[in-house]
């Protein structure tokens, strides 16, 4: 039995480390006046937490904002909300589950045929560090969330980016990529799970794909961008084992406002990324707190980046699709 003391001490030194976290996580904030009237703007997950909040901002800034996004009910009630804070009506919903091939397709299909242009692709959605389970495909659900799904719709899209270039394309990855490994032989972690590796490798794969996709982009002035929004307290955090417990629930969430970063705070480098006219031709780049940051060791290794492309292609269908 925990003794009271000992629960004063615990959250104590709990509340002490998130001030100090707070102090390093609420830094970095995008002062472009962009504006974004004529441009066209796809957020997969806008529906909620960052994704949203970016929604709202970049349909301020006057762009037609479309929520690529898997709830309808989710999606429109956040379309409604979106089109009240922000003033601008052109804010629209678009099916679209990452975890099933087939809906990607049919969202690029959608997009190709009925957008007149794509100006701006924002892969924020994701999931994170949940129980063991497979997309519609067979894959590990953050890999095939987090990656598979974006490297398609990505590469979907990409003529539709190319005809309206200059246009860019951001990743929302994560600073757990530092942690993360390519596990070539496991890739869906059949042979043993563990969540947070699963979505380390998720996040790395997320800044990989990226900075190979800058590689094959050159000359088309479509530029790829990866980045980490920072500690955010958003629907992300769902699967956290603490917030399993009520009795930890009831110390640890009152404190969150400290040490983690508001929807708002947390979108402020995708907006960053999305919209400034001092990252106008840059590709390939790291972002974190609207600055462009040093990745881990092994996001720089192109091998590895290589190998990742060829197997997202083979896995997702798309080599079969352009041969």
């Amino acid at each position: 039995m925990i003794s009271t003391p000992e629960i004063a001490a615990v959250v104590g030194v709990a509340g002490i480390a998130l001030l100090i976290l707070r102090s390093y996580n609420q830094g970095g904030s995008c002062h472009s006046k962009a504006k974004l009237h004529h441009k066209t703007v796809i957020i997969t997950g806008g529906n909620t937490g960052i994704g949203k909040a970016t929604a709202i901002d970049l349909a301020q800034r006057g762009a037609r904002v479309i929520l690529a996004c898997r709830s309808e009910s989710k999606g429109k009630e956040a379309v409604e909300d979106i089109i009240q804070q922000s003033g601008n009506s052109e804010v629209i919903f678009c099916p679209l589950d990452l975890a099933s091939l087939q809906s990607v397709r049919d969202f690029a299909d959608y997009v190709n045929e009925k957008e007149d242009r794509v100006d701006i692709l924002l892969n924020n959605a994701g999931i994170m560090m949940c129980p063991y389970s497979k997309t519609q495909d067979g894959f590990e659900m953050q890999i095939g969330t987090n990656h598979f799904g974006h490297f398609l719709l990505t590469n979907l899209l990409l003529d539709k980016l190319k005809t309206c270039a200059p246009s860019r394309i951001i990743n929302v990855s994560s600073l757990a990529h530092t942690m993360g490994k390519i596990n070539f032989d496991d890739i869906n972690s059949e042979k043993g799970y563990g969540s947070v590796a699963a979505y380390s490798q998720s996040k790395l794969a997320n800044v990989l794909f990226t900075r190979e996709l800058a590689k094959r982009l050159q000359g088309t002035a479509v530029t790829a961008n990866s980045l980490h929004p920072g500690a955010v307290d958003t629907e992300l955090q769902r699967h956290f084992s603490v917030r399993k417990f009520s009795f930890l629930n009831s110390l640890i969430t009152p404190l969150i406002w400290l040490g983690f970063k508001t929807p708002k705070q947390g979108a402020q480098t995708s907006i960053f990324c999305a919209v400034d006219e001092s990252l106008e031709g840059v590709s390939g780049k790291y972002f974190s707190d609207c600055r462009e940051k040093t990745c881990a060791k092994q996001a720089y290794d192109d091998d590895v980046a290589k190998r990742l492309w060829h197997l997202s292609e083979e896995l997702t269908g798309l080599s079969k699709k352009r041969d």
